[in-house]
């Protein structure tokens, strides 16, 4: 049993890492984590481990999109501007293997908003605030997988 605890163990903290480096799906591999060692318990700790950790992963989901959401909205950045962003945060992922996801993000939204505004100072403005809202989203993804974490390793300790 304390195999199936370690590779829960080594699944979350890739699952974290995950998160902070969007290649893998960090939320994913934490629940996965946390049921790899829950389900095979069979007892009341491991199903509760598994819904609440289950349960602050898709509150940390939803809060993901909705609250960065709401400031992009209200800053008045386009979802193609995040679009063209994602695009070549992708190429730059290929071309400079981890450095080059963010920094082709950083420069695909400030060159989609460059060609919407009419100066590289307001785009650059425009993309500061896409970047904030991305940022604010990885932190409250990270957040909840680390409550999730906190839940299994609360798990571990009770039994």
């Amino acid at each position: 049993m304390v195999w199936l605890a370690v590779l829960a163990g080594a699944m979350i903290a890739v699952g974290l890492a995950g998160i902070v480096l969007p290649v893998l799906p960090g939320p994913l591999l934490i629940v996965g984590g946390v049921a790899v060692w829950a389900v095979p318990r069979t007892d009341a700790v491991g199903w509760w481990v598994l819904g609440i950790a289950v349960l602050v992963t898709v509150a940390g989901q939803v809060a993901k999109y909705l609250l960065p959401g709401r400031r992009l909205k209200a800053s008045g950045v386009p979802t193609r501007t995040l679009l063209a962003g994602a695009v070549l945060g992708v190429i730059g992922f290929f071309v400079i293997p981890v450095v080059g996801l963010f920094l082709g993000f950083v420069l695909g939204v400030w060159l989609a908003e460059l060609v919407r505004l009419p100066d590289a100072a307001t785009a650059w403005r425009s993309a500061r605030e896409a970047l904030t809202a991305v940022g604010w989203s990885i932190l409250i993804e990270l957040a909840a997988g680390l409550v999730a974490t906190a839940v299994w390793i609360g798990g571990l300790v009770v039994g």
